[in-house]
């Protein structure tokens, strides 16, 4: 998203270009292989998620109602995911049962489904740019949620690696337009 908002103009001051490469800096040094970090192949397809999300983001930015597009998205997608729903429980020989069900829809179909329509409602009106470097805060917000839903251990290296990433994204969102007033 940040390369396609500055090949169609959008500019960067130097100080959110700093954010940038703070956040990025933070968004490595959380992924980085070592003792706490996530495993490589669990970050690469979190990677390649984002770069999904980055374009659906951008086509989101002239897709007209944000409940309707997000709602036939959902169509759209909801074979696809049954289907490998359905290959991964009979690989795997798990099980199904009514409750499990029923929170992967609650999780899914309606928190997901509003948040999305909630994304599309707001994404219009950021630049890419912006909407790409406040993208960058959801391995911090995930980490966030392991910690205070699954007890994973608050660290110092999560704890370094969030206030980068957090600072970078402040630097590109709180810059500050710079007004010339010409001189008379």
């Amino acid at each position: 998203m940040i390369g396609f908002g500055v090949w169609s103009g959008e500019r960067l001051r130097p100080l959110q270009l700093a954010g940038l490469v703070l956040a990025f800096g933070g968004l490595a040094g959380l992924l980085l292989p070592g003792v706490s970090a996530p495993p490589l192949a669990g970050s690469v397809l979190m990677l390649l998620a984002g770069v999904s999300w980055g374009i659906y983001s951008l086509r989101g930015k002239g897709a007209g109602d944000p409940t309707r597009v997000t709602a036939g998205n959902f169509l759209r997608a909801a074979p696809l995911a049954a289907g490998l729903g359905l290959v991964m429980l009979l690989s795997r020989g798990a099980s199904l049962d009514a409750a499990g069900l029923w929170l992967a829809v609650a999780s899914g179909a309606l928190t997901s489904g509003f948040g999305y329509a909630v994304w599309y409602t707001v994404v219009p009106a950021l630049k890419a740019t912006t909407a790409a470097s406040v993208q960058l805060s959801v391995p911090v917000l995930a980490a966030l949620g392991g910690i205070a839903f699954l007890g994973e251990p608050l660290t110092l290296r999560l704890t370094l690696t969030s206030v980068a990433i957090l600072g970078g994204i402040a630097l590109v969102v709180l810059q500050k337009r710079v007004v010339r007033v010409p001189a008379s």
